[in-house]
């Protein structure tokens, strides 16, 4: 296995503990696993001259280690998927408070943390897909998902994941837990398979005819359309996709967002950071670099994206959608999605 420069700086960052205190650097820890966010560190280190030092991992083991460093962490920032994981930090306390103008002038309300805690950077649809040969009248509202008609033919991810989990939290926050249950339900039944896979296995449904529907994140879609994506790109065109609730609250939107850490000894360095990933030339690389909408209204479009076409939002405020991923989850058991 060869590894690049970055991809060893971060197993041998892995290994040690960094250092606390260093003037002109900034400790991130970060779950995005894409190695396009490569230009952002350089080109921050490039503007500011702070150097970056970067564990990467799954969002649960950087929970984990960050609670288990306690207030020897090293950890600056914070940078995960999906307003589940952000919220989990903060109810971990492992986020601290951020007091930026900066941020309260890009950011709008309904991506950032009440209390901000923490602040989304980047945005994905959530969509629904369909094969165009099969579905004449594809569902257009999220709760169309769980019409008998469609029965044995929605494939749709485990209950487990978070882009799920915040989906779900979103129609409890707007339809209640009471119709949010009976959604739950009505989709478990509709499933053409058990749960299984990512976003892209959802669209490889839909091309080799094991599904009808399938629901996946805006940005797997778009990077099929932008570059060779296996089991997808070669047939791309068999496949539909509808903005979900339009004349109704909107697509749901997901987030990959950051917070400061509880007890980050380069506290001023982190804050600049955040600044720095609401600037323009950071929000136009979180589209062209991998496929999602900015979160700051106005920025350039990467084309991949703007071929999905123009679309109203969901603009529910994300940190009170966060408060119910709880009751989400337990409507995922008792319901049955695995």
């Amino acid at each position: 296995m060869t590894l690049t420069k970055s991809a060893l700086a971060a197993v041998l960052l892995a290994s040690v503990a960094l250092p606390a205190f260093a003037e002109g650097e900034l400790n991130i820890y970060s779950s995005r696993h894409y190695d396009t966010d490569e230009k952002l560190y350089s080109d921050f280190t490039e503007q500011t001259g702070i150097t970056i030092n970067r564990i990467e991992g799954k969002a649960d083991e950087l929970l984990a280690r960050m609670q288990a460093e306690g207030a020897n962490s090293p950890a600056d920032v914070l940078i995960t998927v999906d307003t589940s994981r952000l919220s989990r930090a903060k109810n971990m306390g492992l986020l601290q408070s951020v007091d930026s103008d900066i941020l309260e002038e890009r950011i709008p309300a309904n991506l950032q943390d009440n209390e901000n805690d923490w602040f989304g950077f980047s945005q994905r649809a959530r969509i629904i897909f369909y094969a165009k040969d099969a579905v004449d009248s594809p569902p257009v509202t999220y709760l169309d998902l769980a019409d008998p008609a469609l029965k044995g033919k929605v494939c749709i991810r485990s209950s487990s994941n978070e882009y799920n989990q915040t989906l779900l939290a979103a129609i409890v926050t707007h339809h209640g837990e009471e119709k949010a249950t009976e959604w739950a339900q009505g989709v478990v039944g509709n499933m053409a398979r058990s749960p299984q896979g990512g976003d892209t296995d959802q669209l490889r449904g839909l091309v080799s005819g094991e599904c009808e529907i399938a629901v996946s994140n805006s940005y797997y879609f778009a990077r099929a359309l932008r570059t060779d994506v296996d089991g997808v790109s070669a047939e791309i065109d068999k496949i539909g996709w509808i903005f979900p609730d339009q004349d109704g609250n909107g697509a749901h939107m997901n987030l990959s967002g950051a917070g400061v850490a509880a007890n980050a000894p380069n506290r001023d360095n982190a804050v600049k950071f955040l600044e720095y990933l609401s600037s323009d030339s950071a929000q136009v690389y979180f589209s062209s670099g991998n496929d999602e909408f900015p979160a700051v209204k106005g920025v350039a479009l990467a084309e991949s994206v703007a071929k999905l076409g123009e679309f109203k939002a969901d603009e529910v405020n994300l940190s009170d959608v966060a408060q119910n991923i709880p009751t989400a989850q337990k409507i995922f058991d008792v319901v049955g999605w695995k």
